[in-house]
């Protein structure tokens, strides 16, 4: 009962959203409340739901300081030099920039985290973007699949998570997939090249010269205010990469670096109290929105974790299984790992189906680890940018502005291309078997 439960809310959540129906903030509170008071826990409800949110806060928290900080920059002008300088080096060509997207992204997702990987990339790009008036969607879509690749790092969450599930070390898992995550990272570059074709035969490349003054200023120019803007771009930017390599080390825990970061970048930029108020107004509603949709997150992950339907989904899952297709579990695993990633958080995969399968695998004689390997080819890796269930997924569409089920529509294919790739590879190479 719970299992069909469980299903249904996932089942109907995703087909209000991608319908449009209803806005993903409300989808995400009332759809696993109305499966939860079907299931008789009326009164469990609000515990777990303030289970929920208690877990994501400090997400919650670092995001809205962090949309606050970043925008701040933005309005400082911290990154017209940097984006001007992307501008004559791309030479205005949408096929350029969207590789170095592709390329900037998975740099910068080498330190494992996504949520710092959005925001540092979506904030240094999206003027690009729109200065070249080139599709949010994107912009969304191939850093997602930049930061869904580099995920399968042995320091990232999936991997790490099926490392002390399996009770096995990152050479046994991870490096006979490493082949696989090589050609994983070609494909995300050949799907950057295919979208940026097809947005350069939309736009076509606007010609920009050093010497042709009026069309590098009307592109490189930053966006209006209507205040003057302080000159204190050497004193951001040290701000800033001091920030940004506080949250790779760990300083500090991330909502307090960003607090912090914000508070002080203020005082210096903008001294006058009338004029820090103006700035914060200016990004509230940034705030409100991508804040609210992390703690609206919460409460779904919440009330499906306490009713225990991610735990029935799971059992139910594995016991359909019919043991003439027990040699091709790690396939089955591997090709499903994507799309169950819209299904299943990473604790309630890693922590509570992957053992499951493992342990069934065993009996069946496959070795658990290949079902670990399997997994980690698109559980929460590739899936992670695309999934409903992780914050870090609303902190990318919410700064690069675009909708949920847009965002979904456009990227899932190529996301889903990723893991087929490496599935292939890893096939090929003897990572899993078959």
């Amino acid at each position: 009962m719970l299992a069909v439960l469980g299903f249904l809310t996932i089942g109907v959540f995703l087909y209000l959203i991608m319908t449009k129906r209803l806005s993903v903030l409300i989808a995400l509170v009332l759809v696993p409340i109305v499966f939860a008071l079907i299931g008789g826990f009326g009164l469990e409800i609000g515990a777990m739901m303030l289970e929920g949110i208690e877990k994501v806060a400090p997400t919650g928290i670092m995001v809205a300081f962090a949309v606050l900080y970043f925008g701040l920059m933005m309005d400082a002008g911290l990154f017209d030099p940097m984006v001007s300088k992307m501008l004559l080096i791309v030479k205005g060509d949408p096929l350029k920039v969207v590789i170095g997207t592709a390329v900037i992204t998975m740099l910068v997702a080498l330190d494992g985290d996504g949520a710092s990987t959005f925001m540092i990339t979506v904030s240094a790009l999206l003027p690009l973007y729109k200065r070249l008036k080139m599709n949010p969607l994107i912009l969304s879509g191939v850093v997602a699949l930049g930061a869904g690749v580099m995920n399968l790092a042995p320091w990232g969450g999936p991997t790490a998570r099926a490392m002390a599930t399996l009770d096995v070390n990152s050479a046994q898992l991870f490096n006979p997939v490493l082949p696989a995550m090589l050609v994983g990272v070609l494909w995300v570059l050949f799907s950057a090249y295919v979208l940026g074709k097809r947005e350069r035969n939309r736009l076509g490349i606007i010609k920009i010269d050093e010497k042709d003054n009026k069309v590098f200023e009307e592109l490189a120019a930053t966006t209006a205010a209507d205040f003057k803007r302080p000159k204190l771009f050497w004193f951001n930017l040290v701000l800033t990469v001091l920030l940004l390599i506080a949250l790779i080390k760990v300083w500090l825990p991330l909502p307090t670096l960003f607090i912090i970061a914000f508070a002080i970048a203020l005082l210096v930029n903008y001294p006058n109290h009338k004029q820090q108020m103006e700035r914060i107004t200016s990004h509230a509603n940034s705030v409100v929105m991508v804040s609210t949709m992390i703690f609206a997150a919460g409460i779904f992950t919440g009330i499906l974790t306490g009713t225990k339907m991610i735990d029935e989904m799971a059992l139910s899952m594995v016991s359909i299984i019919p043991e003439s297709m027990a040699g091709y579990l790690p396939l089955l695993v591997a090709v499903t790992s994507m799309p169950l990633s819209l299904v299943f958080t990473p604790d309630a995969y890693y922590f509570g189906v992957l053992p499951v399968i493992s342990q069934t695998a065993s009996a069946f004689g496959v070795d658990p680890i290949e079902i670990g390997r399997a997994a980690i080819l698109g559980q929460m890796t590739t899936g992670f940018p695309l999934s409903p269930l992780t914050a870090s997924t609303f902190i990318l569409i919410g700064m690069a502005g675009v909708d949920l089920g847009d965002h979904q529509r456009f990227i899932f294919k190529w996301a889903f291309g990723t893991t087929i790739v490496m599935t292939i590879i890893a096939l090929l190479t003897g990572a899993i078997t078959i």
